[in-house]
C-alpha cells in the first residue's frame, strides 16, 4: 500500500550569519583592490592631489576655505564662471634628495583644480580672496535676490 506523507511547509531560506557576509565582502574587496591599486600607481589619471575645501554661508555671504599649505600666493588661481567657483594652481616640488634614501613620501606636488557649484547667486564684482597661513578664504557676497528676506505677517 501507498503510504501518505503529511505535507510540510518548506523552510524559508535564511540569511547567512552577518560575519560570513562580511568575510565575503572583504574577500571581494581584496580581489578588486589589488589590480586597481597597481593600476592607480601606474596611472597618471589618479596622480596629483586634491586640497580639502569647506563651503558655508551666513545670511549675506558664502565662504569657501581651501587648505593649500606650502603654496605661494602667486601659484593660486581663483575664478568664478556661471555660478561655479574654481580654485586651481600648482604646488612646486622640492629639489630631489640626491644621494638620500627616501623611506616615506606622502606629500603631493603638482597641479590641482577644485570646482564647486555655488548654491546661491553671488555678486561677482564684490568677491574677495585672502591667503594666510596656508588657508585660502574666498568671500562671495550673495546677490540681494539671494539674501533671505523677513516678511511681516499682518493679522486683520
Amino acid at each position: 500500500m501507498n503510504s501518505l506523507t503529511r505535507w510540510q511547509r518548506p523552510e524559508l531560506a535564511t540569511w547567512p550569519e552577518s560575519g560570513r557576509l562580511t568575510d565575503l565582502r572583504d574577500e571581494i574587496d581584496r580581489l578588486f583592490e589589488s589590480p586597481l591599486a597597481e593600476w592607480a600607481r601606474s596611472s597618471n589619471l589618479l596622480s596629483g592631489w586634491t586640497p580639502a575645501l569647506d563651503l558655508y554661508e551666513d545670511k549675506d555671504n558664502l565662504f569657501v576655505k581651501v587648505e593649500l599649505p606650502g603654496m605661494k600666493r602667486e601659484d593660486i588661481d581663483v575664478s568664478l564662471h556661471e555660478g561655479c567657483l574654481s580654485v586651481s594652481g600648482e604646488r612646486k616640488g622640492e629639489s630631489k634628495h640626491e644621494d638620500a634614501e627616501v623611506y616615506r613620501a606622502e606629500r603631493f606636488f603638482g597641479r590641482f583644480q577644485r570646482t564647486i557649484t555655488l548654491p546661491t547667486p553671488v555678486a561677482a564684482d564684490k568677491v574677495k580672496a585672502q591667503y594666510k597661513d596656508g588657508i585660502l578664504t574666498v568671500t562671495l557676497p550673495k546677490t540681494e535676490e539671494a539674501k533671505p528676506k523677513h516678511i511681516d505677517v499682518n493679522v486683520h
